[in-house]
């Protein structure tokens, strides 16, 4: 069973600039000074959008970003080169990745220490960053944690380990290391007095929506889906559509899993307050497991998001074996259970238990939906019992 809240404290208002093409293209100017970068492929899936009986349906794959199989890698670097840029008296437009891995930073700076909390794709993203630089990053991560993501971490050289209950305590581990030690805390939710290094974060996270309306071209989406944990990937590429498309942007729908729908809730509950849920958070979609909106990331969400979800494992096991197994002549996507949330929340609208939902979301024949698969198989041994693959 899913559940919608329509937010009816979105006012529009919220200023969202920093979240623009300007910033877009500085983001990517940055990401593509790192070997290997390449715009990860937007697939259409134009067989199940027919049997759908809608105008379009769009999959952004992040299982191609780099080597990592995750989109996080983007906030994580950018913030760590703006970090870097910044002790350099320099703006990151003047710092690409050659001369940031060169021996005037190393002698400049000597070797820094990020420490970061995770579910996984953001710590490995901060990990692969410090790696490529030659610096250090220390990783903490939650209870229940897969062992294929713990290990993929440590592998990068991290000092990376499971050391709290819930995501939500690894980040208060986190902040408190950062602050004995003199390390940087890399981490993509924010509070009062930490700050920049989120809203950089959610600043890199802008060369993939970039990406997307690029390869979009003339076909213009109606319909956003964007998973949240914190929320920071989700106010990043909403506050980019609103920027880009203004008047004519998409509606934005947000997904969660059940156990860990905070800003689903906050929605519902709609009195000005957060909404936060504490203890485990037993869902199969684990880098959604936040309990905590990021600040920062709920005031552009309150003010630009149509519409809160929260869904069961099943819709995301549902919709990565029909991104595994697709349609017709439809390409594979191979998504994690994270990143098939959208795609879980947009396919279960067209049942028709929920078509009063999908009726009220404006959901017709003349929609255009686009999803952001966040993550690959990052979990292998899930994803082969769920797609058989």
């Amino acid at each position: 069973m899913i559940k919608i809240a329509f937010n009816k404290q979105a006012t529009g208002k919220a200023d969202v600039s920093a979240y623009g093409m300007e910033t877009a293209k500085k983001a990517r100017a940055f990401h593509s000074s790192i070997p290997d970068y390449a715009p990860t492929p937007l697939r259409e899936l134009g067989c199940l959008a027919e049997s759908l009986g809608v105008g379009g349906i769009f999959v952004k794959d992040e299982s191609q970003r780099f080597e990592l199989n995750a989109f996080k890698v983007l906030g994580g670097s950018f913030a760590i080169g703006s970090h870097i840029a910044s002790l350099m008296g320099e703006d990151i437009a003047a710092m690409p990745y050659e001369r940031m891995c060169g021996d005037e930073v190393r002698k400049a700076l000597g070797q820094q220490t990020f420490v970061t909390a995770t579910d996984g794709n953001h710590g490995r993203g901060v990990a692969w960053t410090a790696s490529k630089l030659g610096q250090k990053s220390v990783v903490h991560m939650p209870e229940g944690t897969a062992s294929e993501r713990l290990e993929n971490i440590r592998r990068l050289g991290a000092d990376a380990n499971i050391t709290d209950p819930t995501y939500d305590d690894c980040v208060r581990r986190a902040a408190k290391d950062a602050a004995e030690n003199g390390w940087l805390l890399v981490q993509d939710t924010s509070w009062d007095g930490y700050e920049r290094i989120p809203g950089l974060i959610m600043q890199g996270y802008t060369t993939m929506a970039l990406e997307a309306v690029e390869q979009l071209g003339d076909k213009k989406p109606t319909h956003l889906f964007l998973q949240a944990g914190v929320g920071s990937m989700a106010a990043a590429v909403a506050a980019f559509m609103v920027n880009y498309y203004g008047e004519a942007r998409p509606k934005i729908i947000i997904v969660e899993p059940h156990t860990a729908d905070c800003h689903y809730l906050t929605a519902a509950a709609d009195d000005g307050k957060l909404h936060l849920i504490s203890g485990g958070m037993d869902s199969m979609m684990a880098g959604l497991c936040c309990g905590e909106p990021c600040p920062i990331a709920w005031e552009i969400l309150k003010d630009y998001a149509d519409a809160f979800a929260s869904i069961p494992d099943s819709a995301s096991a549902e919709a990565m074996w029909r991104l595994a197994w697709p349609v017709g002549t439809d390409p594979v996507t191979v998504s994690g259970e994270s990143g098939a949330a959208g795609m879980g929340l947009a396919l279960t609208l067209f049942k028709e238990e929920n078509a009063e939902l999908k009726k009220k979301l404006g959901i017709d024949e003349n929609s255009v939906l686009l999803c952001f698969s966040t993550e690959g198989d990052t979990d292998k041994e899930n994803y082969k019992k769920i797609t058989g693959k």
